[in-house]
């Protein structure tokens, strides 16, 4: 078995025939990957340069900025740039209304002024093992359940041993659902300085409207720094450490693009499934994504309403609504594309084809049969997690509850070390969720808007008991009886209070917790789910990777010359393609078509513009960042295969200069975690001369593009 599959993995990587454009491609890997197809395309370097264990290369450019975005190092001084909605919640969380930096920008014009950011982190692949064969001997003939609780002990003794005696990092990771496996081992930074930002007017321009859509003309980058211990390692901030002596910065190409020039892209993607069975499919677009969608948007209804009324407010939950909103409109996209490009057909013909070919194979003549019978079993009650996480859990009255439930079993117990410990960490997470008066009764109309949903969308016989027991005894009807429990949650319990909440976590008692209306709510959901779904939805997952696991190992034997990619799982990858337009758009949008949606729509705050931005444009003083017929370049279009976690990922020339930034993909392929569409899938990116002269221009800080390797 561990003979074939290496070998297995092998031959998949070495063929061409799959698109350039598609693929999110493992960077030590390329010797046999792609290599020829990306010099077609222009590459220039070498695959050392990119990927190189002993020495600088380009993935020594490439951040996990904050663990859920890319960033990347343009100067030698540890410059980081990312998107603006990655450094969002920092930023966020360092404005007042007094110093609202969200709102009005922050330019730093030394390294004096820079400000540290607590709680960001950035971390540098320092190498990548493949402990494949280790990690499938181990596991040999276990169960799936098995399997599951052995991986855990394998990835802890590898990652100790990789780690021991040094400051890193490590991390296995699984690919092709469980065919091979890695160790990735990291550097990680804690003390990271804010050190530019546009306004949100600029990096948030078109906000929720033009959000995955194109044309576009969002400013959406940030720039912090990382800075080192004297001694060269990471180390807590202080205003002794030093900027990082970076091993690999990227240049700058002020050269311009054209449709057709080679772009590429580093980055750590987050999340696919192109292996995705048609069943799957199929409950995604029926069920699932509708359910997240609708339980979003009473979310951000909610806020909304309290936001448009206070700045204060607004500056507090602008980083939670910026984050629930882009997936709100992320899963309406995906069920849209999804139906759109007919997926569950196309996914129902290719597993018809397998199928054939199966069907005289012991190993897998069985499978497309367990398949539909696991996805037959699991769709009844497909939505119950989707119910409890996105909506039951979503108020910050249950989320102070469910806080709370983690001392009930160490106060029980008399674990005074640990649960001391607990209670700081609790009372960190309580101050991390603001919770002022606007804001509780933004959460006392969420809380009834997702009861009212629930009521409405989860069938009776597999609603919580509590539900008809306890919610609806409080009035006649349904609607008037969830409308009075949720006026006497809010005025009875301790949790919807933030400064009661904390009193709690610091003396905390069984009794009082017990007998809170929130956390009696918050327990009677979960333990349903736990008693009646949790089991039932392990097997299915347990199930279901199984058999994915069998599928993409089918795959390969069928097609031993097709070349197949994992799926993306925040592990450090590489996408090429060309800056290229689609369907009759532009593949370049400009400053002037910001000013004119601007005009366009006076009275919408999503396109609103400061007055010095409209003044620059004005004055037409461009300079060296123009393109050929005198404007200025705001963001362009390029064929990357690109998923969340690449945000911020810097856009590549062939040469390895940035040219530009990805900030989102198009609304035409929001299909792209489970199917990619080689016709419509495009990235968007924010033109670096933009980049450039925003900071010089607008944010008069000259210091910081001096210190970036300039091409011209």
């Amino acid at each position: 078995m561990k003979k074939f599959v290496l070998g297995m993995l092998s031959f998949a990587l070495l063929a061409s025939n799959v698109k350039a454009d598609e693929g999110m491609w493992l960077p030590w890997l390329l010797k046999s990957q792609t290599t020829e197809a990306m010099k077609k395309k222009g590459l220039k370097l070498t695959t050392d340069q990119l990927y190189d264990l002993n020495k600088s290369s380009l993935k020594d450019a490439i951040v996990w900025f904050g663990g859920g975005c890319t960033g990347e190092i343009i100067s030698a001084n540890g410059l980081v740039l990312t998107n603006h909605h990655c450094g969002y919640d920092y930023i966020s969380n360092l404005s007042t209304s007094a110093d609202n930096i969200l709102d009005n920008g922050f330019w730093a014009k030394s390294m004096q002024e820079e400000r540290p950011v607590a709680g960001l982190t950035v971390a540098f692949v320092v190498k990548v093992e493949d402990i494949t064969a280790e990690v499938l001997d181990a596991v040999k003939g276990l169960s799936e359940k098995e399997r599951t609780a052995k991986l855990q002990g394998i990835y802890k003794t590898i990652v100790e041993r990789t780690t021991k005696g040094t400051h890193y990092e490590a991390q296995c990771c699984e690919m092709y659902k469980g065919n091979a496996y890695y160790v990735f081992t990291f550097e990680r930074f804690t003390d990271v300085r804010l050190v530019g930002t546009p306004p949100q007017n600029i990096g948030k321009f078109g906000g929720e409207t033009d959000n995955w859509m194109w044309p576009r003309h969002t400013g959406d980058f940030s720039m912090f720094r990382v800075y080192m211990g004297k001694d060269g390692k990471p180390a807590k901030y202080s205003p002794e450490n030093l900027p990082l002596k970076a091993k690999h910065h990227l240049p700058i190409n002020l050269k311009g693009i054209n449709s057709g020039d080679y772009a590429m892209i580093m980055g750590f993607p987050g999340r696919t499934n192109r292996y995705e069975f048609s069943q799957g499919v199929k409950i995604a677009t029926d069920l699932v994504d509708p359910a997240i969608v609708a339980l979003r948007d009473v979310r951000l209804n909610a806020w909304r309403e309290q936001m448009k009324k206070d700045t204060d407010i607004r500056l507090k939950l602008s980083g939670d609504f910026a984050s629930v909103a882009n997936y709100w409109k992320f899963f309406r996209g995906e069920a849209e594309q999804l139906k759109n490009n007919k997926v569950y057909e196309q996914k129902q013909k290719d597993e018809k084809a397998f199928g054939a070919w199966a069907a005289t194979k012991d190993e897998y003549k069985t499978l497309l049969a367990d398949v539909e019978k696991t996805f037959a079993a699991y769709k009844p009650y497909s939505l119950q997690g989707i119910y409890l996480r996105e909506g039951i859990y979503a108020p910050t009255v249950i989320k102070y509850a469910q806080f709370a439930s983690v001392l009930e079993d160490l106060v029980a117990k008399n674990d005074q070390e640990k649960l001391e410990a607990t209670k700081k960490q609790l009372l960190d997470a309580v101050n991390d969720l603001p919770y002022d008066q606007p804001i509780v009764e933004a959460d006392k109309r969420l809380f009834d808007s997702i009861l009212v949903l629930y009521y409405n969308n989860i069938p009776k016989d597999q609603q919580a008991p509590y539900f008809a027991d306890v919610i609806l005894k409080y009035a006649a009807t349904p609607r008037e009886a969830i409308k009075a429990y949720t006026d006497y949650v809010f005025d009875n319990s301790i949790f919807a209070n933030a400064d009661m909440a904390r009193g709690f976590i610091k003396n905390p008692r069984i009794t009082m917790l017990k007998n809170d209306v929130a956390f009696k709510h918050f327990d009677a959901f979960r333990k349903h789910y736990n008693t009646t779904f949790k089991a039932k939805v392990d097997e299915f997952n347990e199930t279901s990777l199984a058999l994915g696991r069998k599928y993409i190992k089918g795959l390969m034997e069928m097609n031993p010359t097709k070349q197949y990619y994992p799926d993306a799982n925040s592990s450090l990858r590489l996408t090429y393609g060309t800056v290229k337009s689609y369907m009759k758009f532009p593949m370049i949008t400009n400053l002037d078509e910001v000013i004119e949606k601007n005009k366009k729509n006076p009275d919408n705050v999503e396109f609103s513009i400061p007055e010095r931005l409209k003044e620059l444009h004005k004055n037409k003083d461009y300079g060296r960042y123009a393109m050929k017929d005198g404007k200025l370049p705001v963001a362009f279009l390029s064929d990357n295969d690109i998923t969340g976690g690449n945000s911020g990922s810097p856009v590549i020339d062939g040469e390895g200069r940035i040219i530009g930034l990805a900030f989102d993909g198009n609304w035409e392929a929001m299909s792209g975690n489970i199917h990619f569409d080689p016709k419509n899938k495009r990235t968007i990116n924010v033109d670096i001369r933009y980049v450039l002269w925003l900071i010089e221009k607008y944010g008069q800080a000259p210091n910081i593009v001096n210190e970036m390797t300039i091409v011209q």
